[in-house]
Order: structure tokens, then sequence, then C-alpha cells
């Protein structure tokens, strides 16, 4: 049985545990729903945006551990869902409150969660599991919520024996099944690959005047070409890039001369098209204070990223050119055709940690539709 009594002293208490593949154990207190879940352990540095971050797919398949101390403390506001609903398989942190202060504020985080049969755990040392995490690397995790104490060694058992959820095609998990079409009436068309896309990617492209055409991942190129597109866009999403049955999509659209913008897995997606390999980092990056170093300037822009595998550049091929660099790992951030109007970026150009450091991505893209 797991420890409990200090918790006792606060009333009505659930009972939670966070079990690493490896072994390690952090138990603390539940919260959000009863439930057993289980998926990659991956962490986010930022301050704000944790609604942003549950309801990011790119996150599907992984339980998000937040290093920012108190989570909660300002709720949860339906305007600030990346997409319709939560995606995290389940939420860590070190405190959560229940009683949050905002005028926006519709509900309390613990609640959101129990209604998004989703289970949370706070009360632990999320500084040791960070520092477990970036040393040894993401890994699959089990977290378990009960109203009753939870038996360890079942459990560790469990956890022994998980699988990797990069194995499977997550993008085929998220994508939408329809098209959607927002701002119709806009000047430019644009196709967007729908990989798990933020409503943030969205409202930046509308807000420039396109009609944005939203397709499934696994959307045929005659198809995506029959809607006489003036550009494509591939958005971001979860999971190993190489599962994407888009890549073969956008190796075909190629020869259509078409402009397209890859932004972070549409990133990675564009240089497997291309022929180039990627690769998984052992951490990945999850903050809102990415420095990203423009080649060939001195510009560095402050990004927000959430991916957990990088381009290898040493596999490009000759007829990319490098755009951007990570100032802290040298790890490839954009790259573009150096021919045809062809780019990406392995931020999100549409996140606002500068706050508006890199949108003129989106303007580089739509002037190429003139």
């Amino acid at each position: 049985m797991l420890k409990s009594e200090k918790f006792l002293e606060d009333g009505p208490t659930k009972y939670g545990v966070l079990v690493l593949k490896d072994g390690t154990v952090f138990e603390g207190r539940g919260f959000g729903a009863c439930a057993e879940t289980w998926g990659e352990v991956v962490f986010n540095t930022g301050m704000v945006g944790y609604v942003e971050s549950i309801t990011d797919p790119s996150y599907h398949g992984q339980i998000l551990v937040q290093t920012y101390p108190l989570i909660g403390n300002y709720g949860v506001n339906p305007q600030d869902f990346e997409s319709d609903r939560p995606w995290i398989k389940g939420y860590v942190v070190s405190e959560f409150t229940p009683f949050p202060s905002h005028h926006t504020s519709t509900k309390a985080i613990d609640r959101w969660l129990e209604e998004s049969r989703i289970p949370g755990l706070g009360e632990i040392d999320t500084r040791a599991l960070v520092k477990r995490l970036r040393h040894y690397g993401v890994i699959p995790g089990l977290l378990a919520v009960s109203e009753k104490p939870l038996r360890l060694k079942l459990l560790l058992r469990e956890a022994i024996s998980l699988p990797d959820p990069n194995a499977a095609n997550l993008v085929a998990e998220v994508s939408t099944r329809d098209i959607h079409v927002y701002n119709p009436e806009g000047r430019k068309k644009v196709v967007l690959i729908d990989c798990g896309v933020k409503n943030g990617i969205i409202r930046s492209l509308v807000n420039r005047g396109a009609c944005v055409i939203r397709v499934p991942e696994n959307f045929p190129a005659e198809k995506i070409m029959a809607l006489n597109p003036q550009g494509l866009v591939i958005s971001n999403g979860p999971g190993d890039p190489t599962k994407c049955r888009a890549v073969e999509t956008v190796a075909t659209l190629f020869e259509e001369n078409l402009p397209m913008l890859g932004i972070c897995l549409g990133h990675q997606i564009l240089a497997l098209a291309a022929g180039a390999r990627t690769y998984k980092l052992r951490f990945g990056h999850r903050s809102q204070n990415q420095p990203c170093l423009e080649v060939g300037t001195r510009r560095c822009y402050l990004t927000s990223q959430n991916h957990g595998y990088a381009v290898d550049v040493s596999t490009l091929p000759s007829d990319w050119s490098i755009w951007f660099t990570n100032a802290n790992d040298k790890t490839n951030e954009g790259l573009r055709h150096k021919k045809k109007p062809i780019f990406g970026v392995q931020f999100h150009p549409e996140a606002c940690p500068g706050p508006t450091d890199t949108g003129f991505i989106f303007d580089l893209f739509l002037e190429q539709l003139r």
C-alpha cells in the first residue's frame, strides 16, 4: 500500500502515484479523474499557458509535467483552448489550487480534468522528476489516481511492461475526419493538412485574410490540388514524424511548385519528404523561451516550442539550406528550399513568447501566394 497519512488532515483525498518504466516512483495527492493512464512522461517549463498546453493535440500520448510550481491559480477559460478538448493522458504538478482567482475563469483545473476523465498528480517533487527526465531522457510512465489506497507492486509490474506510445501513428488519432473551411471569403486560399493543428495557427492565417481549408492528415495530393490552393500549410502534431502518412503527400506536392509552410511536426514532415532524416531528442523542447538564431544575421528570436524530434541537417539534400538554429543545443529550427517557395520552422510562430517575435513567418508565407 502507498503511504497516505500525510493527506488525511486535509479531509477527503485522492491517492495518486506516478510509476516510471524504470521503476522510479513518485507518490503524491491525486486530483482530476480517478483513473489509471499511461504515456510518455514529458515536461514543460512555461510559467503560464497550462490551458493551452493541456488542449494542444501535440501532447497526445503523453503525461505532462509542469515545472512551474503553482498551477491552476487563474482557472480555466475555454477561449484559451488550442483545440476542442484536452489531449494529454495525465497531468503532474508540484501544487495545484482548487480555488482559482480570475474574472475569465469558468471552473477549477481539478474539476476540468475530472470532467475530461484525465487523472492528475500533485504534491510531488517535480524538480527531482524533471532532473531525472533531463538526465536519462523522457520515458513511458503509469499514472494512477484513486479514492482508495493504491497497490504499488501491481502498478510497478504494469509500468515495467509499458510500450512506447510513439510506435503508433498518433497523428491519425488527433487529425480531423472531415474538411473544414474558415473565412471562405478570404483573398488567398490555403490548404492546411491537419496533423493535430492548434487553433492559433488557423487564427493567425485567418487574421491575415486567408481562406483556410483544413483537411485530414491522410488527404491525398490529387484531392488537395483539386481544391485549387494557392499555398499549403503542414501543421504541428504528436509523435514520431516517420509514422505520418502526410510525408508521401508532401513529397508528391513538391512537384507542383506550391508554396509550403511546415510548423513543428510539419517542419519535420517537410524534411522527410525532401529525403532527410529525423531523430528523437533526449527530452525535447517544451517551453516558451527557446532562443533561435537566424542564419546569416545576428537576430535571435524568442520562441515557443513543443516537440520531441528534430531534423538531422547532415542528411539534407543540397537544394535545402538551414534557416534557424537553436542557440542552446544547436539543433535545427528552420529550413528553406533554395529555389522553391517552401520553408519550415520547428517553433510555433502563432504562439506569443515575445509576444510577437515570429509572427512574420506567416507574413512571409502569404507573400509567396501573390
